[in-house]
């Protein structure tokens, strides 16, 4: 019995020995090369942060995947699977690209690495349009760049990128309870009636990546940084 335990202690060790060589492996293939400017000096990559999987549809940190899916919606566009990207993608003539993670909210830098990389871009090209508990809900905040702020997703997408200095999109969803568990607020879904609204501020928040895409990102902060 304890000769079974000693081999089951040394495989797990090697287990976990290979699943970080795997995790730093993959963090080496994703981190994005020095991109050369392409010829749209514009954004062109939009990703939306959430998790995948029915479970967690309409959830709360989950706002940035409603976000883009209203923006493919508008243009026509399909979403396609890309495991060599770990997420979903849309893409209209090569003009635009749209992206969801499917690495999961913690992980959301991997996703993010790879587009970058396989679209020869720079992070201030990148929108990232995510969930705020620090902001009121239904407001929102366009930033050039920032911390991550206590957001997971924005966390891993620093890490990965080596910077801060990438453009967002915040959606307030206001705080937890106080007396309330983080996880079951973020992870929790909307009422009916606080859906109505988000489904409104939605509405601007699609009118506002759209401002910031053909006008600038400071056109953007300036027209719909006022809410909340």
């Amino acid at each position: 019995m304890e000769a079974f335990q000693v081999m089951k202690a040394r495989l797990r060790g090697r287990f976990f020995r290979f699943s970080s060589f795997v995790s730093i492996f993959d963090r080496f293939l994703s981190q994005p090369e020095k991109a050369v400017n392409p010829a749209n000096d514009g954004m062109i990559l939009v990703v939306g942060l959430g998790n995948p999987g029915p479970e967690y549809e309409k959830t709360r940190h989950n706002i940035g995947f409603e976000l883009v899916d209203l923006l493919a919606i508008e243009r026509g566009l399909k979403w396609a699977k890309e495991h060599k990207f770990r997420a979903r993608v849309a893409v209209q003539d090569k003009a635009l690209v749209l992206a969801k993670p499917l690495t999961f909210m913690n992980l959301s830098g991997n996703a993010v690495a790879r587009l970058m990389r396989n679209n020869n871009l720079r992070a201030d090209q990148i929108l990232i349009v995510y969930d705020d508990i620090s902001l009121p809900r239904g407001s929102l905040r366009f930033r050039a760049n920032g911390s991550a702020g206590g957001h997971n997703g924005i966390k891993s997408i620093i890490e990965y990128l080596g910077t801060e200095e990438f453009p967002r999109l915040r959606i307030g969803i206001g705080a937890q309870a106080e007396d309330g568990p983080l996880t079951d607020h973020v992870l929790g879904r909307f009422d009916t009636e606080e859906w109505a609204e988000m489904e409104k501020v939605l509405a601007i928040a699609v009118d506002g990546v759209n401002c910031a895409l053909s006008a600038g990102l400071d056109t953007a902060m300036n027209q719909f940084n006022r809410r909340g």
